[in-house]
């Protein structure tokens, strides 16, 4: 008999403690496999609602700049993640796989999308900031389209009609907003670029999330206190003499590695498509909170390049949708087959 993963002790722990509370009908009654999905889809709207609070956290910690909360961001998270996985017990888990890895090689490549992972973190707490809220939110709306590109380049995967659809839809988007302004923000480029080539990495090294944020976070940390030491002191005096800043910080950590940690839950407990089209609530609540919160600026004339890149996610959320319910009618067909 095989020993059951920490993922799914996690989930089963999850699952017995909310059913103890005060539950409706549609949680009591249901399978395993529905209460499970219903915890899924919790998890993957509070962890998107975690990343949004986090987009426009760095607006409040003023007068630090959108670089100086990026570091103190970093080492807060590590922070936060050494402590959680020292309470949970995992610590030794996660630090076993690193011991596994035995040759210079593979050290290699474990470390080789780290630079990816720290630019993007610092690009989410500087761009809020700087007036490109709105273009690194458009970077995450193009993340999922630009993954299904590179699993056709990369791993030969089939593309639907929809998710071609999907795929000209957003680059024609993408050109028409080129046109318009005659250049296309970095911010944007970036996000959409390099992120699918973190997760690509990852997936082919069968490093787990928390395992490679660990590894990140924990090479960085020297150079980020190097960076408070050195370049800027005045921050690190600022935050040292505020329980303000201190509190605000510490809230910055924790709230990082609940986002993180409820993200990963969710994509181990939803089905794939599930997951994939949860992961559209975040770009639009970032989008929302740029424009809004932030008051990064919307131009009318942005309606037409941005309606086309939605209608290329809509096509992609209808091609999960068919695929779900393709494999509910394989599903009962199966347990049809069986009873007879």
């Amino acid at each position: 008999m095989s020993n059951p993963t920490p993922s799914n002790v996690s989930t089963n722990v999850l699952t017995a403690t909310v059913s103890r509370l005060p539950l409706p009908a549609v949680w009591t009654a249901g399978s395993k496999q529905q209460r499970t999905l219903i915890m899924g889809v919790a998890l993957a709207i509070l962890s998107n609602l975690l990343f949004g609070v986090l987009y426009a956290y760095s607006s409040f910690l003023a007068p630090l700049s959108g670089s100086q909360v990026f570091i103190w961001r970093m080492l807060a998270m590590w922070a936060a993640l050494i402590g959680y996985l020292l309470i949970s017990g995992r610590l030794g888990l996660h630090l076993d796989k690193l011991k596994a890895l035995r040759t210079v090689k593979q050290w290699v490549w474990l470390l080789l999308p780290t630079p990816i992972f720290l630019s993007q973190f610092w690009l989410f707490m500087w761009a809020p900031v700087n007036g490109q809220g709105v273009q690194t939110a458009m970077g995450y709306f193009l993340f999922p389209l630009m993954m299904v590109v590179f699993g056709c380049v990369l791993f030969g995967e089939k593309l639907s009609r929809l998710q071609w659809l999907a795929v000209g839809f957003a680059a024609v988007g993408v050109g028409s907003e080129i046109v318009r302004t005659q250049s296309v923000s970095w911010a944007t480029l970036w996000v959409c670029g390099t992120y699918p080539v973190y997760y690509i990495l990852r997936r082919l090294q069968g490093i787990g999330a928390i395992t490679g944020l660990l590894v990140d976070l924990t090479i960085f940390a020297p150079f980020a206190v190097a960076y408070l030491l050195f370049v800027a002191p005045s921050s690190l005096g600022l935050v040292g003499g505020s329980s303000f800043f201190i509190m605000m910080l510490a809230g910055l950590g924790v709230l990082s590695v609940l986002a993180m940690k409820t993200n990963v839950d969710a994509s181990q407990m939803l089905p794939v498509n599930v997951y994939g089209m949860m992961s559209y609530i975040e770009p639009a609540l970032l989008f929302i909170l740029a424009i809004t919160v932030l008051g990064n600026p919307f131009e009318s004339a942005m309606i037409y390049s941005y309606g086309l890149i939605w209608l290329g996610i809509a096509c992609l959320i209808a091609h999960g949708i068919r695929q779900l319910r393709r494999a509910h009618k394989e599903s009962k067909v199966s347990k049809i087959a069986q009873t007879v």
